[in-house]
């Protein structure tokens, strides 16, 4: 554990003082070692230090983040011009994956909050400073006002449980114990209310969610790849560590919010004109079913949230690599003209068709293993759930497709003719995301709680 921490501070502050393209291979072959030391030495039910454990909840969420940034960075070869800071960047999405491993790792309630917002500064920099478009600055204030809007209910959580324990240690282990003694189920109620709202503003669910579709559309493809594969995940996951205080009645009441609102994002999706306006709506329908399953408080519930939160970590993250591909070619993500790709490439159309497939969950892929744990715990609730979430599954399929029609079939454009082939780099990119999702197939027992 000491050793991927300090490894992961001298490749940090190394970008400093390397110059020049060496600072890519010095970061890609660290974010290789890191990955695979990651999924070796962490196992579930282990302390490490006195500060950090890892469980089940834990593992397969450190594992993802070690490969998203290794992702996140091999994506953005052609970001960085001849003018730009490559050092800065790299520093930026190195420190953005150091604050998630601690997130993950943290065991108490005020180091996840502490290291959740130093995320932040790192993302907003890679927002506002590489960002493709001049509404970045407006995307960069939607993100910073709704974050810190959102920590206000958390914060005012964290100083009454500071009131109530006596102690600023608050191990997720109290938490439980706290709600076993004898307090009021007003102050109790009143405390979980308040932690939620935090929780579902970082996920976030649909009504808190104006911040997300503008963050994604203006940021960088590692910006994005970081938000929909990670930085929204913070959010389930802090769920899932306070779902010991889940009352039957409140948790049902916000469950049905959060698979209404599923169902209404999933049908602002077929109205969406750009591509990665769509994958970032969609992402909020996702989350949305994920903080529907924990807020259930059943083990099935949970199990399928954990499902969906690694496998939509990454097919979001390379649904927005291909979204980024095209944009790099076409320089517009507007779908009427981001058309036509199987006249140009053979094997771009069938990434894109496996990206849609699991996108949509279809047997016997990862997210609809989740899908089916959810819903079978909001029928243990209620059989009327049925109704809402069997059509938020029929509009997820209906855009899902929507997209793999839109970019892959019809006419090619005339400026089409003259873009540059992909390159191995890309395909590989995509086969890299890819490949995690059919492993987990074969022990889908790893998300398990």
């Amino acid at each position: 554990m000491l050793g991927v921490i300090i490894g992961s501070l001298f490749v940090s502050f190394s970008l400093l003082f390397i110059k020049g393209s060496r600072s890519w291979s010095l970061v890609s072959v660290s974010c290789i070692l890191f990955s695979f030391v990651s999924s070796l030495f962490f196992s579930s039910g282990r302390v490490v230090l006195s500060f950090f454990y890892i469980d089940n909840v834990s593992y397969p969420l450190i594992v993802l983040s070690s490969i998203i940034i290794f992702l996140c960075i091999m994506a953005s070869f052609n970001i960085v011009g001849s003018n730009t800071n490559i050092n800065g960047f790299l520093l930026s999405i190195l420190t953005i994956g150091l604050s998630l491993y601690f997130c993950f790792l943290v065991n108490t309630l005020v180091g996840y909050f502490i290291f959740f917002e130093s995320s932040v500064i790192p993302l907003l920099v890679l927002i506002a400073r590489w960002g493709s478009q001049k509404e970045r600055i407006q995307a960069s204030f939607y993100f910073v006002f709704y974050t810190l809007v959102g920590s206000f209910p958390l914060i005012i959580s964290l100083f009454s449980l500071y009131f109530i324990m006596d102690t600023s240690f608050m191990s997720f282990g109290s938490l439980v114990q706290v709600s076993h003694q004898n307090y009021s189920f007003s102050l109790i109620s009143i405390w979980w209310l308040f932690s939620v709202i935090g929780f579902l503003v970082k996920l976030p669910i649909y009504g808190f969610h104006l911040w997300l579709p503008k963050a994604h559309v203006e940021a960088p493809v590692a910006g994005s790849m970081l938000l929909a594969a990670l930085l929204l995940k913070l959010g389930g996951y802090g769920l899932i560590r306070i779902s010991g205080f889940i009352t039957s009645t409140l948790g049902y009441y916000v469950s049905t919010f959060c698979f209404w609102g599923s169902l209404v994002t999933s049908i602002i999706c077929l109205r969406q004109t750009d591509l990665k306006a769509l994958i970032a709506y969609s992402s909020v329908g996702h989350m949305s079913l994920v903080a529907g399953g924990v807020l259930l408080n059943t083990s099935w519930g949970v199990s399928g949230a954990l499902m969906l939160m690694v496998a939509h970590g990454l097919i979001s993250s390379c649904l927005f690599c291909l979204a980024n591909l095209i944009y790099e070619r076409s320089g517009s993500r507007t779908l009427k003209v981001t058309r036509g790709l199987k006249g140009l490439s053979v094997l771009m159309p069938s990434w894109w068709l496996l990206s849609c497939v699991f996108n949509l969950g279809l047997p016997p892929v990862p997210n609809f293993i989740g899908e089916i744990w959810v819903i079978i715990s909001a029928l243990s609730a209620s059989v009327l759930y049925i109704v809402i979430l069997g059509a938020s599954l029929v509009y997820s399929s209906i855009y899902s497709l929507f997209i793999f029609q839109k970019t892959c079939t019809g006419f090619v454009p005339d400026f089409f003719l003259n873009i540059s082939v992909f390159t191995p780099r890309e395909h590989c990119l995509v086969i890299l995301h890819l490949v995690p999702l059919i492993l987990i197939l074969g022990n889908p027992g790893i998300c398990f709680c």
